[in-house]
């Protein structure tokens, strides 16, 4: 076995309205830090009572009932600068990215991610004797191909997002709380932008019992905190996680460049979810 590879992390529990836009301006830099350090980088994250929404769903025909519907579950609502459509996080969702180079064999890199992250998730609960599967669960929200499913219902989504010279590889993943009542939300926030379109016009037929959280289908109290420290043990075996290398990356966090360069992604996240400000 070779030598492990240099790598950082960063935590962001429990991130607030008012911080609602952090993890996407993180993503954006961490990729740029990481494309010129060559060091990856592994961003876990929590909010409270968030619903992400892609572009596509700004373009729903009534937007302002739809997002009535996010302010009357105690949820706020936030746009991401990447594709996709709404997905939910709150304090029992975890949220964790790989940020890394990207390689020079873009096409290999595409199924390679998302591969990478199934087998982190598949090694998690390999004790139990059960099978991680991934297709995509049409009637979930945010439906990919790269759905993770545990006895036929949905845990997790995968997508990946390519900036300058890095690639994100993110995932969220469905630990505690009411997932029903996540999946009753995005249904009846489409239902209400789209009226008597409901599942057209590329939009999902969100049903709320297509999807679980790990907690009641595998009968476990794990929180949030167990399952990142159990994900950093199993990327112990490849990456050293090295004083130098954090305290390079810490560093950075704190320097001007970083102010500089989140102050500006800071507005352009601004901008883009001007249009859901009422």
């Amino acid at each position: 076995m070779g030598d492990k590879i240099k790598a950082v992390q960063l935590t962001q529990l429990g991130l607030g309205n008012s911080k609602r836009f952090d993890p996407f301006i993180y993503t954006d830099i961490l990729a740029e830090y990481t494309s010129q350090t060559k060091t990856p980088i592994f961003h876990f994250w929590t909010m409270k009572n968030q619903a992400i929404l892609g572009m596509q769903d700004t373009r729903l025909p009534h937007l302002e009932d739809a997002l009535k519907v996010i302010h009357q579950y105690d949820y706020f609502p936030v746009v991401r600068n990447s594709g996709g459509l709404a997905v939910v996080s709150d304090a029992g969702i975890l949220n964790f990215s790989i940020i890394m180079p990207q390689p020079t064999d873009k096409d290999k890199t595409i199924n390679e991610g998302y591969e990478d992250m199934k087998r982190i998730i598949s090694s998690l609960f390999e004790s139990f004797g059960v099978t991680v599967d991934s297709y995509e669960v049409v009637d979930s929200y945010c439906p990919g191909e790269y759905d993770l499913s545990i006895k036929g219902k949905k845990i997790a989504g995968i997508a990946q997002r390519r900036i300058k010279k890095g690639l994100a590889i993110m995932i969220y993943l469905s630990i505690s709380g009411d997932q029903h009542a996540r999946g009753q939300m995005i249904q009846d926030f489409y239902k209400k932008g789209l009226k008597d379109k409901f599942a057209q016009e590329g939009f999902p037929p969100v049903n709320p019992d297509s999807m679980a959280n790990i907690n009641d289908l595998l009968q476990t109290d794990f929180s949030v905190s167990d399952i990142k420290e159990d994900i950093l043990t199993i990327l112990s075996q490849t990456f050293d996680f090295d004083k130098n290398s954090q305290q390079a990356f810490d560093d950075f966090l704190l320097s001007e460049d970083f102010q500089i360069s989140y102050n500006k992604q800071s507005q352009r996240m601004t901008q883009r979810n001007e249009k859901i400000i009422f």
